[in-house]
């Protein structure tokens, strides 16, 4: 198909990180867009300010005049996270509708473009919104499809500036669904690959499988920057003509020298097959990290970006909303918002905290994403929970899951070995901290809608 032949643009499930990104680059090239999501939030107000008309209620009389009488010119883009019962789906399949699945949008969008995707269970967003900077900063013109909001940019999406004879695309690489499998890169970044999304895959094995399909699609004269951690059987199906580039902080042909902290700085050399980089500086806090800017670094070598310009650009990137946040910091406590939801990012997210934060009290309000993934790894996330003062649990949030019998927050709080643990509702949180303010570091944890408590949060902090 061909995006040409489509004149108006429907999204079911506009509010999802990686659709809004989509329906704003639609409405950049001045294409009709609309959609439907579940909730209203900060993110679809967002689009509704750029000109997006988005509804709420999954009502066929909602959808537009003029998607009803265009059919065959109305593209409508779907995610996974829409239910099979949705009414408004339902519709639109009967009448014969060109749907497609987000990830397949993106496929189409990157067909001809050099294309960076950056792929993993953790460290994904992160790293691929260091490689836009990079670019973007070191002089490669370049647009982006990003999993979360990018600090400089205040956006999920870039859009480069079109001077290039061939455009330079970077993605996010979603393993949820298969949706990456849509991507053909040219430069393939690989952070990790540990059990995720068993809802999905069944089991580890399955999950391998379809990594390798990724890294097979890697374009012949293309590179692999893969983390030296990771199954070594992904590389098994590494097309010939295809660099692999293996990295970690200590190991691999891209490591770190020199690593210091200051404050929530991590300063480090980096050492790379294409030239060593010296006096670098993040501003972003996490041995996890380094890492993920040592592999964007390697990628943005590749591009052509001077060493100087790395090393500039690094030190003016700014985050990602939610990752490693800081919210709030005086009056001797902190306050930071992260979006870990697996075992894995929680490690590295406790780890890097005590690592700034040695001698602090730590109290943690922590939200399990998915009834699945709080089956499949309670004890995993319980070993990581361990490592707060204070553990403050919360109700799973089931996003587009129906309940699992006997799968709760309980499953997890039970096994945690800490000092101090219980299970609050979200709406009880904010009270409870109001009454109970002797923490020295908090942490909110989660990918659900925990972040609706970061305003409450700051608020009580900033009129303590």
């Amino acid at each position: 198909m061909r995006l040409e032949d489509y004149s108006y643009i429907y999204f079911l499930g506009i509010g999802g990180i990686g659709m809004s990104a989509i329906a704003r680059w639609f409405n950049a090239r001045k294409l009709p867009v609309w959609g439907y999501d579940k909730t209203r939030t900060p993110l679809t107000e967002a689009l509704e300010q750029e000109g997006i008309r988005v509804h709420y209620t999954d009502d066929v009389n909602q959808l537009p005049q003029e998607v009803l009488a265009n059919k065959e010119t109305t593209l409508v883009v779907l995610t996974p996270a829409i239910p099979a019962e949705h009414t408004e789906w339902a519709y639109l399949k009967e009448q014969g509708y060109t749907i497609k699945k987000r990830s397949e949008v993106l496929g189409i969008i990157t067909g001809s473009a050099y294309t960076v995707a950056v792929a993993g269970t953790h460290g994904k967003t992160t790293t691929s919104s260091i490689v836009t900077h990079l670019l973007h900063e070191g002089g490669v013109d370049c647009s982006a499809f990003l999993g979360g909001i990018a600090t400089n940019l205040n956006s999920n999406l870039l859009i480069g500036k079109g001077t290039a004879e061939k455009e330079t695309i970077v993605v996010e690489a979603d393993e949820y669904d298969r949706s990456f499998l849509t991507l053909y890169p040219d430069i393939a970044i690989v952070t990790s690959a540990d059990p995720d999304h068993l809802d999905i895959y069944g089991d580890k094995e399955e999950m391998i499988r379809t990594f390798q399909k990724f890294i097979s699609q890697v374009k012949p004269g293309g590179y692999l920057i893969l983390h030296s951690a990771t199954d070594p059987r992904l590389l098994e199906k590494v097309q010939d003509g295809v660099r692999v580039i293996r990295y970690s902080l200590n190991e691999g042909e891209g490591h770190v020298q020199q690593l210091e902290i200051q404050g929530y700085s991590f300063c480090f050399d980096a050492e790379t097959p294409f030239g060593n980089i010296a006096r670098l500086v993040l501003g972003l806090p996490g041995y996890h990290n380094v890492e993920n800017a040592l592999a964007a670094l390697v990628a943005g070598q590749i591009m052509g970006v001077s060493e100087d310009r790395l090393r500039e650009a690094l030190a003016s990137y700014r985050g990602v909303k939610r990752r490693f946040e800081v919210v709030y910091e005086g009056q001797g406590k902190v306050y930071i918002d992260d979006y870990a939801h697996h075992p894995k990012e929680i490690d590295a997210f406790m780890t890097s905290l005590r690592a700034i934060y040695p001698d602090k009290k730590l109290t943690v309000v922590f939200q399990p994403h998915l009834f699945s993934r709080t089956r499949d790894f309670a004890t995993e996330f319980a070993l990581s929970l361990s490592a707060a003062d204070e553990l403050i649990m919360l109700d799973i949030y089931p996003a587009r899951e129906k309940p699992i019998e006997g799968v709760t927050s309980e499953m997890i709080l039970g096994l945690v070995n800490g000092p101090k643990k219980r299970l609050l509702h979200k709406e009880d949180v904010a009270a409870y901290l109001a009454e109970n303010i002797d923490f020295e570091v908090l942490a909110t944890v989660g990918a659900g809608d925990i972040d609706t408590l970061v305003k409450p949060i700051k608020n009580i902090l900033e009129n303590n």
